[in-house]
């Protein structure tokens, strides 16, 4: 199983992932000031409720992403306590599938570009990603797998609760699909705005960035909140709420280096094979032979 690490903004994800398979998925807050060893302790936590005593967890490995470069030192050493190696760190240094079609690469988010890979190995091309979390960012991939770049927008919640504390007579909206373009309250109002908004956004942004490649693209949207404004979308799409994961695994598997065998040891593996001794086949000839002779 592979440990996956997506630090974010708000929360940092922790998923088990087998044979490109997520096993399970858990969050912990995103706190800058804690140290590898607090971290080590909540993930402790998470993992306590995932043991079983005939089964323990075992990481063979481990992969890395983070928009949070405060922590990625120390949830790095976690990750290599856990797996006795040194984890897969995701940035556009590593084998992503893609070639950078923008000025600065470093300077695209790490989880962006997981996203990129990810969608531009598995589904067609041109893809577009947009990933509905603190921010909502849209990612291009062309037919070439060029990565192209993409669109950062404020999210939807950061975008409410903005309008809740600089906003006197706005309150704090629960999240929630709203069912008319047409608000009869504030709340309603609110909703169809953020929400809606959202929604027409993702129309809007993706076809105009089919107009500017010039042939249709998929659209693929993960992050927790899609689930409120995927339902509201016009333009066919895909939704994955574990399209960040995979792409962890995805990396780790193109990154992560293979164990090394040497010259003799296929030989060293067979099971007819025996250090000093000839084979039955030889033995029984020189016995026939020798019979022969007496």
């Amino acid at each position: 199983m592979i440990l996956a690490i997506d630090i974010g903004n708000t929360t940092v994800a922790l998923g088990g992932i087998k044979d490109g398979r997520v096993c399970f998925v858990a969050h912990m807050d995103t706190v800058r000031t804690r140290t590898a060893a607090e971290y080590r302790v909540e993930m402790e936590k998470v993992f306590a409720h995932r043991r079983h005593p005939e089964r323990p967890i075992r990481f063979e490995g481990a992969v890395l992403t983070s928009v949070v470069p405060q922590i990625t030192g120390a949830l790095a050493e976690c990750a290599r306590h856990y797996t006795g190696k040194k984890p897969v760190i995701v940035s556009p240094d590593i084998h992503t599938g893609l070639t950078m079609g923008v000025p600065d690469p470093h300077a695209v988010g790490k989880d962006r570009l997981v996203d990129a890979a990810y969608a531009a190995a598995n589904f067609p091309l041109p893809v577009i990603t947009v990933d509905l979390g603190t921010a909502t960012t849209f990612n291009v991939v062309d037919e070439n797998r060029v990565f192209r770049g993409g669109v950062i927008c404020p999210g939807l919640s950061t975008g409410l609760r903005a309008l809740g504390e600089r906003c006197a007579q706005l309150p704090q909206v629960r999240l929630a699909s709203p069912r008319t373009a047409i608000g009869v309250n504030t709340e309603s109002c609110m909703l169809s705005g953020s929400v809606l908004g959202t929604a027409v956004l993702l129309d809007g942004i993706t076809q105009r960035i089919e107009e500017e490649l010039g042939r249709p693209a998929t659209l693929v949207v993960t992050g927790g909140l899609a689930k409120y404004v995927t339902p509201l979308c016009r333009h066919p799409l895909t939704y994955d709420p574990e399209l960040l994961l995979k792409g962890l695994a995805l990396l780790y598997q193109m990154n992560a280096p293979q164990p090394r065998h040497n010259a003799g040891s296929k030989r060293h593996n067979n099971p007819n094979f025996h250090r000093g001794r000839r084979p039955h086949a030889k033995r029984r000839e020189r016995r026939e032979d020798e019979a022969k002779a007496g």
